[in-house]
């Protein structure tokens, strides 16, 4: 019996020890607040992202998991900085769907609801292990005169606490059978007040804007350099690299020089990684990652880490944790600035002017 009893301590001592050392490894978020912070060794320490730039705290319908469980996913994930987002566009709140696709015809719409809500819980509720950035889901691109009242609505409520606008949709086909269309591109002018507001703020604007489809990859890319040109001077995260469902085969290579010709002509726009698709349908590919690979080095301070999950209620950590691995498997094959750019959040604490340094890449003789 004493035996037992010390066989079944040793072993609970070893998750601990194995628990502890697991969390040790990933940089707390004090350690982003000096600029002698241990280097970082990638060949022990995760290779997943200490940023979820694209994390949506709210469901499209149903029930959301509560925030405080949200939080822990990313605590035990060694996440340690986080995008709110809400979702700006809902289902009715008498449908019993959580999940648009699972509803065609029934429409999702615009609203406030959630960012009110991710803003109320923000107050009540961060931890201070983790620094999370709010967002403003609520506009709809096709109806710019709203979108300046919502967030002077929003600033009037939480002063100060909105530093981001996204993710809001421009093109979505998902969404095609829920009555979202294309902005017109005639309405793009007409967004002059709330950019100008979002430049006044230093505030990025992350859009979703598929780039096209199987049939025809390109579809919709004047549309995307009509915003550009007409915006230079704002921060735009482009998200998940165009890419969808609805686009799962386009040539890579001209995938990357489509990407490559926008970056070099707009100097404010960001790339966002999120969404498994990517992964899915393309690093995951080796022939494919070899060309991407090249171009995520060259290009290193212009992309964005993200997971794209969802928070509804039938969601586990499991689901995120898996999602975040996914998103995070490109970073294996990134060179060490590329690794620390991305992974490590350089980018993200430049983008938003934080007050935080990613720690550096152990070079082979300090690991």
């Amino acid at each position: 019996m004493k035996s037992t009893v010390r066989r079944t301590s040793f072993v609970l001592l070893l998750i601990s020890a194995i628990v502890a050392a697991g969390c040790a490894s990933a940089p707390t978020l004090t350690a982003f607040k000096t600029d002698r912070a241990p280097c970082y060794d990638r060949s022990t320490q995760p290779q997943t992202s200490v940023v979820d730039a694209h994390l949506h705290f709210r469901p499209f319908g149903g029930h959301a998991l509560p925030f405080e469980e949200v939080v822990s996913y990313l605590e035990k994930t060694g996440v340690r900085f986080v995008n709110v987002y809400g979702i700006g566009q809902m289902l009715p709140v008498s449908s019993p769907c959580t999940y648009y696709l699972d509803c065609p015809g029934t429409p999702v719409t615009p609203t406030l609801k959630n960012d009110f809500v991710n803003a109320a819980n923000y107050v009540l509720k961060a931890p201070p292990g983790l620094h999370m950035t709010l967002s403003m889901t609520f506009p709809d691109l096709s109806q710019p005169a709203s979108i300046l009242p919502g967030m002077q609505l929003l600033e009037r409520e939480y002063p100060g606490m909105f530093k981001w606008m996204g993710e809001v949709n421009m093109v979505k086909q998902a969404l095609f059978n829920n009555g979202h269309q294309p902005v017109p591109r005639g309405k793009l002018a007409q967004w002059g007040s709330f950019m100008n507001e979002l430049r006044q703020r230093d505030a990025p604007l992350a859009v979703h804007a598929d780039l096209g489809n199987d049939e025809n990859p390109t579809k919709f890319l004047p549309l995307i350099e009509e915003m550009l040109r007409l915006y230079p001077d704002n921060k735009i995260i482009w998200m998940h690299m165009g890419l969808s469902k609805e686009l799962t085969s386009i040539n890579a290579a001209l995938h990357i020089q489509t990407m490559k010709s926008l970056l070099d002509r707009f100097p404010n726009l960001m790339v966002d990684l999120s969404w498994r698709v990517i992964d899915d349908h393309y690093f995951s590919k080796p022939d494919k990652r070899a060309l991407y690979v090249p171009f995520l080095n060259e290009y290193a301070e212009r992309f964005l880490p993200g997971t794209d999950f969802v928070a509804s209620a039938n969601k586990t950590f499991e689901v995120y944790r898996g999602e975040l691995r996914v998103t995070s498997r490109i970073h294996r094959y990134l060179d060490d600035n590329a690794f620390r750019n991305i992974a490590l959040g350089q980018n993200y604490f430049r983008l938003l002017g934080l007050d935080y340094t990613a720690p550096p890449v152990c070079t082979a003789q300090q690991r």
